[in-house]
This record gives C-alpha cells, sequence and structure tokens, in this order.
C-alpha cells in the first residue's frame, strides 16, 4: 500500500521509478483524483508497518470527502488554510482534533458550520505540497477517525439499540 494525497492505494505494478495502481469508481467519486493530471505533484507515504512507532494521528488513507480552500492567511512563519467541506462531514471535526488534508496529518484551529481552519508550519509547506495550496484549490479530507467511531456508537444508543442484548451479539458481554 502507499498513500497518494491521503489516499490509501494498492500497488499493483512496480518498474524502476514508476509504480502503477488502480482506482475504483468509489475512489473516484470521493477524492479529487477526478481533478488530476499528468504531472501534477503529489503526497506520498507509505503505509505504516504493524510494530512501527506512531508519531502522530491516526490516519487511514480513506478519504471521506473532498475539501475546498476558501482562505489562506500569512501568520508570521507560518500560514492559516480555511478549508469547506459538505456540511455532513463537519460533525467529525473537532477543534483541537485531528484532522487530514491531503494525508497530512494536521490539528484542527478552529471548527465553523461548514468549515474549519489548520495552521501550517515551514517544514510542513515546505516537505508537502500544502505549502503550494491557493484558495479555489481542492484538497482530500480524512476526518477524525476516532470520532466517526464515537458517533456511530452514540448513533445506535440512541436508536435504543445499544444495550445488553447487542453487547452481547457481538462479544462485548
Amino acid at each position: 500500500s502507499i498513500a497518494v494525497n491521503g489516499v490509501c492505494l494498492t500497488v499493483v505494478k512496480k518498474e524502476k521509478d514508476i509504480f502503477i495502481v488502480e482506482v475504483s469508481p468509489e475512489t473516484l467519486s470521493r477524492t479529487t483524483f477526478q481533478f488530476s493530471h499528468v504531472g501534477e505533484e503529489v503526497n506520498l507515504e507509505r503505509a505504516l508497518r504493524l510494530g512501527d512507532r506512531l508519531g502522530g494521528h491516526f490516519v487511514t488513507g480513506h478519504v471521506d470527502t473532498i475539501g475546498i480552500i476558501i482562505a489562506r492567511k500569512e501568520r508570521g512563519t507560518h500560514f492559516e488554510l480555511t478549508i469547506q467541506i459538505p456540511k455532513e462531514w463537519i460533525q467529525y471535526v473537532v477543534e483541537k482534533g485531528s484532522i487530514a488534508v491531503d494525508g497530512v496529518s494536521l490539528t484542527v484551529n478552529q471548527c465553523f458550520e461548514n468549515n474549519f481552519t489548520v495552521n501550517i508550519i515551514p517544514h510542513t509547506a515546505q516537505v508537502t505540497i500544502l505549502g503550494k495550496r491557493k484558495i479555489g484549490d481542492k484538497v482530500n479530507i480524512e476526518t477524525d477517525l476516532i470520532g466517526k467511531y464515537v458517533a456511530k456508537l452514540l448513533a445506535i444508543r440512541e436508536e435504543k439499540k445499544l444495550n445488553e442484548n447487542f453487547l452481547k451479539e457481538y462479544g462485548f458481554w
């Protein structure tokens, strides 16, 4: 596996200086790959191996949606991006929680009705494509993994399904 702009893909063929992946219609519909073109710079990251040290947030490479950069503000040595996402995904974005933007694990500064802000430090700007992102650019968004699981469990509980019988059925009791 390899993450390309935060999208987990399987390498199906590898040659000297290139690798080949296959992309499903689901991946195309949820990611910026539908807008990509030959020669475009991308972020690449190898998959974490079982037993490796985890040095950041949980990022799976399972992109949830596409965001659009609606503001970029210089803040001294760093800059702040404001990214708009579809309203149904904002529930999984938590202030001071984690989010992945084009596969880069970041901390959410602030969260609003349908957008959020993140800081990009000089090192991140230099070693990722985020340093070149501008207003209007589309980015891949992976919301907080733990937040999605908590929301799912709360939804089950709201539906009165999370009870002793449910827990027994799924081996938790």
